[in-house]
């Protein structure tokens, strides 16, 4: 009885897919496959931390339908993936489920199939199916049958006339292909497997140092003093630094785009050397029994300070960006930095519970792509072509009007309504009429798998 959802999922699956571009059907299949993990794994979705990996994917197969960009997409891929292994194993880290989940995507079947020790499992537990009979059943007969018809054909014309008379061009054997690949991947997902040994490993590390029984004096106090002139002497350098721009920032008054550009940009890549090298010598420093030496109070001072020099410049960067923003226009290299910015001010955030809480690298790790996990699912949910367009429209000082009309389609109704309400010059107005002309013939053609939220706008 098991394989009967799959094989009516599996029918429905080359339904929505097959020669069908991305919408409405991505939408469908997300809650498909999200009842078929429920019904198959009913005891896994009373945690909440896989409940709430259901909600994200649901999450973002909404923003699928409504955007249709490829933001969405990927999204909804990556919390694809993430909830299946999720399934698969509910106290892993999610980079582990990311693992496990994309594993089971691909190679479930096999695994399950092919591992000795499930197979043992499996002759313990119960009797499976037979594939071997039923091949020998069904597939030997099926080929003689054919060989025995292609013999007979060159030895009766009468037979060949009726063979050739048989028209099987009504099975479209694409469809069917597809259909078979979507019976693959969900016989995968609804029993997903897990990847060892990384994630026994992965379950067995926790996220706290623990102190040797036997500490090195003399070694840690080397190392003390090591660490403490190296940061120092960093903090004076991102200091003079700081001091440096901030006067350039305040007494500057060429606000071009090409200088405004160079600032932010090569903050930024001031500011990705100064994190990675910050963090990396933090863990170093603070790997292992330093964290424990009673005479390292001056060291953890200086990395505090450490780290608030590099919050400080997260600061300075954002000020830049905003400046940048607010002359020239938002795009969508200004938003990520502004993003890229929130996580480095989330990365400096843990780090600092790492040094107060005596943490090791694993929780950076695990809290960090969490976090950079739940704020991909947030930003697909936010229209961005939308909100750049209705910004640069109407508060840019300086706008770049080619930009806003090679954006996806996701503003053309923007661009129509503001053409209707304002005067623009001629190569302006032919630009939206053609982009708006464009996009309601594509609408216009889209089948019923491939309709997603304007769609029901124009009707």
């Amino acid at each position: 009885m098991k394989h009967i959802p799959l094989v009516i999922g599996a029918l429905l699956f080359s339904t929505l897919f097959h020669q069908q571009g991305i919408g409405l059907n991505l939408s469908i299949f997300s809650l498909l496959a999200l009842i078929l993990l429920i019904v198959f794994n009913k005891s896994v979705f009373k945690q909440k931390s896989t409940i709430a990996y259901g909600i994200l994917y649901l999450v973002t197969a909404i923003s699928v339908f409504i955007y249709n960009n490829s933001l969405s997409v990927i999204a909804n891929t990556v919390a694809f993936f993430t909830l299946v292994g999720q399934v698969s194993e509910q106290n892993s880290s999610i980079y582990i489920n990311w693992i496990n989940g994309l594993y089971s995507i691909v190679a479930g079947f096999f695994h399950r199939h092919f591992n000795a020790d499930e197979k043992k499992e499996k002759e313990i537990s119960k009797k499976e199916i037979d594939y071997l009979h039923l091949f020998k059943i069904i597939g030997i007969p099926l080929i003689l049958v054919i060989v025995f018809i292609s013999l007979y054909k060159n030895g009766n014309p009468v037979f060949n006339d009726l063979i050739n008379s048989i028209d099987f061009s009504f099975i479209n054997f694409q469809w069917v292909l597809v259909a078979i690949c979507g019976y693959y991947l969900l016989s995968n997902i609804t029993n997903p497997v897990i990847v060892d040994p990384a994630t026994t490993i992965d379950a067995q590390t926790g996220n706290t140092l623990n102190k040797k029984t036997d500490l090195k004096v003399d070694d840690l106090k080397k190392e003390n003093q090591f660490g403490f002139i190296l940061i120092t002497a960093l903090n004076a350098l991102i200091l003079f630094f700081l001091i440096t721009d901030i006067s350039y920032l305040l007494t500057s008054t060429d606000f071009r785009a090409s200088s405004f550009s160079n600032q932010v940009h090569s903050g930024i890549y001031a500011l990705i050397a100064s994190i990675i090298i910050a963090i990396i010598i933090i863990l170093y420093f603070f790997r292992g029994d330093l964290n424990f030496y009673k005479d390292n109070r001056n060291l953890k001072l200086v990395a505090y300070t450490w780290i608030a020099l590099n919050t400080i410049l997260v600061i300075n960067i954002i000020i830049k960006d905003s400046q940048y923003i607010y002359y020239f226009g938002l795009t969508y290299k200004r938003i990520g930095v502004l993003i890229y910015l929130l996580l480095t001010i989330i990365g400096l955030i843990t780090t600092s519970i790492k040094l107060k809480n005596i943490k090791n690298f694993w929780y950076l790790f695990r809290i960090n792509t969490l976090t950079a996990f739940t704020i991909l699912v947030v930003s697909c949910t936010i229209n961005w072509d939308s909100y750049i367009t209705i910004y640069n429209l109407n508060y840019s000082k300086s706008m770049d009007f080619k930009y806003l009309i090679n954006l996806s389609d996701n503003n053309t109704f923007i661009l129509k309504n503001y053409l209707d309400e304002n005067n623009l010059d001629h190569s302006e107005t032919a630009a939206i009429k053609k982009k708006f002309k464009n996009y309601l013939q594509e609408l216009n053609k889209n089948s019923w798998q491939e309709i997603h939220f304007d769609n029901l706008k124009i009707k």
